[in-house]
């Protein structure tokens, strides 16, 4: 037992012919898995009788009304379910319309072709610009360095990707959003606030990040964010027209009601705070001032490393967990945000050492997206928020000095494959 806790403690139990094996592993069941949901579908459904890629079914059916001149028609929830029904029978389950009304022209580009098409393009296509993001974070780490095959392997075998592409779902966009924002802050600022204000699709995930940059004070990037967000409200408002607002924001009441408080898509799938004090059984009161707590402190500890002295890889690792953890709705898909924060804490320990427990929590977050959905439905263990409030303190713990210093030295690409990462 205590060979196992020092292994643990160390990471020496990472080694890159298992990391390599175990991603192998991943990324050929999440094909097997995806090729038999395709392989087994009747027309546009699967073999249970849903859309496939289910929750594109929303993104689709709101761009044909857009096409059909409905402007409002997807953010009411009767209109929307209609037009999911007439396009993949009646028996269709509802898939709600949660997004800012810019939102609808990628919905509206995307329904010009059949649904087939459409969501091939919509995930190959985010997918590809993720996996750019993935290379982008790497080499702003270690510029000059040739990319490491197995780091691409990772990102490729992440179990969130298997989780998004089952459902046709935007993590894979969110994820290269932010990854490229973070990739191009130092560099190139006015850049980052481009992909940072790209994020207003979904502003969930705006909660942390504004303030983050302002401790750091990378006011042009704020600036820019802000000049994408006013300039996408104006073309939406141009081609939809200003009602489109009101009945946006009409929408969001349901959104809360339905999505969030009454956990429509299953408490075990939400990976917040909030949906962990529902699951348990939790009022919704409760689950609010707890979530709420929890959300001010992330973001006084955000604000403090954006402040303070920390490497860039920490800081940038830290607002990605920090802008999950603070948000009181977010999927199992939603964990695609994570990769960029997995690649900044892989490549800091690489340079500079893993502290105590570093490299064992890092892989944890790697793998739960695979499990968590599951043990929390069968368990009631959260194991998502688990991972990421202890990744999330580490990193914290270690960049206010106190983590008793590295524990690992730093390995080279080609070292070794039984050598530790």
């Amino acid at each position: 037992m205590q060979n196992l806790l020092a292994a643990l403690r160390d990471g020496s139990w990472l080694t890159r012919e298992r990391i390599r094996l175990v991603a192998l592993a991943c990324l050929i069941l999440s094909a097997v898995a995806l090729s038999a949901i395709i392989g087994t579908a009747k027309g546009l459904t699967d073999y249970r009788g849903r859309p496939v890629g289910t929750d594109f079914a929303s993104f689709y059916a709101a761009g044909t009304l857009i096409l059909d001149g409905e402007g409002a028609a997807p953010f009411d929830p009767a209109r929307q379910h209609a037009r999911e029904k007439a396009i993949f029978g009646p028996d269709t389950e509802f898939y709600a319309w949660q997004y800012p009304p810019f939102f609808l022209l990628v919905a509206a580009a995307l329904a010009l072709v059949p649904y087939g098409v459409a969501l091939a393009v919509w995930q190959a296509g985010t997918f590809a610009l993720y996996l750019f993001s993935i290379a982008a974070v790497i080499r702003s780490t270690a510029p000059g360095r040739p990319l490491d095959r197995l780091a691409i392997l990772l990102a490729a075998a992440y179990p969130a990707v298997f989780v998004n592409a089952g459902h046709g779902q935007n993590g894979f966009l969110s994820a290269a959003l932010l990854g490229l924002a973070l990739a191009f802050l130092r560099p190139r600022p006015v850049l980052a606030g481009v992909f940072f204000g790209l994020m207003a699709y979904k502003p969930q995930l705006g909660l942390v990040i504004p303030f983050a940059l302002a401790a750091g004070g990378w006011w042009r990037t704020i600036a820019a964010a802000i000049a994408t967000v006013a300039a996408l409200a104006v073309v939406a408002t141009a081609v939809f027209g200003i009602d489109i607002w009101q009945a946006f924001l009409a929408s969001t009441a349901f959104t809360r009601a339905a999505l969030l408080e009454a956990g429509g898509p299953g408490y075990e799938k939400i990976q917040s705070i909030f949906a962990v004090i529902r699951l348990w059984g939790g009022s919704v009161p409760l689950a609010y001032g707890i979530q709420g707590a929890a959300s001010l402190v992330v973001l006084v500890l955000a604000i403090r490393l954006w402040r303070g002295n920390a490497r860039y890889p920490l800081k940038a690792a830290g607002l990605a967990l920090a802008t999950l953890l603070a948000s009181p709705f977010s999927l199992d898909y939603d964990l695609m945000v994570l990769a960029p924060a997995i690649a900044y804490l892989a490549m800091n320990g690489l340079r500079h050492g893993f502290a105590p427990w570093e490299a064992t929590a890092l892989a944890g977050l790697w793998l739960v997206p695979l499990i968590a959905r599951a043990v929390a439905g069968a368990i009631l263990v959260p194991l998502g928020p688990i991972a990421m409030i202890a990744s999330f303190a580490l990193l914290v713990r270690r960049t206010e000095g106190v983590a008793g210093g590295t524990t690992r030295p730093r390995i080279e690409s080609g070292d070794a494959t039984r050598q530790p990462i």
